[in-house]
């Protein structure tokens, strides 16, 4: 199964969360479950916060690109259209908000679930959490929108904004 990332276009697929072709990143895989989406990550010793648990950076970072994959994938759900069809759709990060509930276990994998709250032209808001061990630890909001046209490359193809319908995914 592939994953949203793998989805992305040469031009956007460079991020150091979850891009496929940033060789120093961590290469983040986001996957469509169902009307939800799941990243899976193992933090390794390197990413401690102090012994025992997981630096904070780390979990944002996760939320963050979490959403931003959940959001392409919901903007491709809107428009009742495959992944793999063009134009193709790129998130960026306008607003993040991180609740940490507990501290976060050095050890287990992590399971990151993306959940879209709504979608309203270019932008898209996620619902994402963070457990480890079956146990949530970390809640976050994302709010997304379509790469703005002063990021995007000039190879990118252009989406189709206006005329997106409002919509809210449950």
């Amino acid at each position: 199964m592939k994953a949203i990332q793998d989805y992305y276009p040469e031009e956007f697929a460079r991020c150091f969360g979850c891009g496929r072709l940033n060789e120093n990143g961590y290469r983040w895989r986001t996957f469509p479950t169902g009307d939800t989406t799941e990243t899976r990550y193992t933090p390794q010793p390197y990413h401690m916060a102090i012994p025992g648990f997981v630096n904070g950076g780390l979990l944002a970072s996760l939320v963050d690109c979490t959403a931003t994959g959940t959001a392409a994938w919901a903007a491709y759900r809107a428009e009742n259209r495959e992944m793999d069809t063009s134009p193709p759709h790129r998130f960026v990060t306008a607003s993040l908000r991180v609740d940490y509930l507990r501290p976060t276990p050095l050890g287990p994998e992590l399971l990151v679930r993306g959940h879209v709250k709504s979608i309203s032209g270019r932008k898209v808001i996620i619902e994402v959490t963070v457990s480890a061990g079956g146990e949530v630890t970390v809640r976050g909001e994302v709010i997304t929108v379509e790469v703005p046209e002063s990021m995007r490359p000039p190879s990118a193809p252009r989406p189709p904004w206006p005329g997106r319908s409002t919509t809210a995914m449950k």
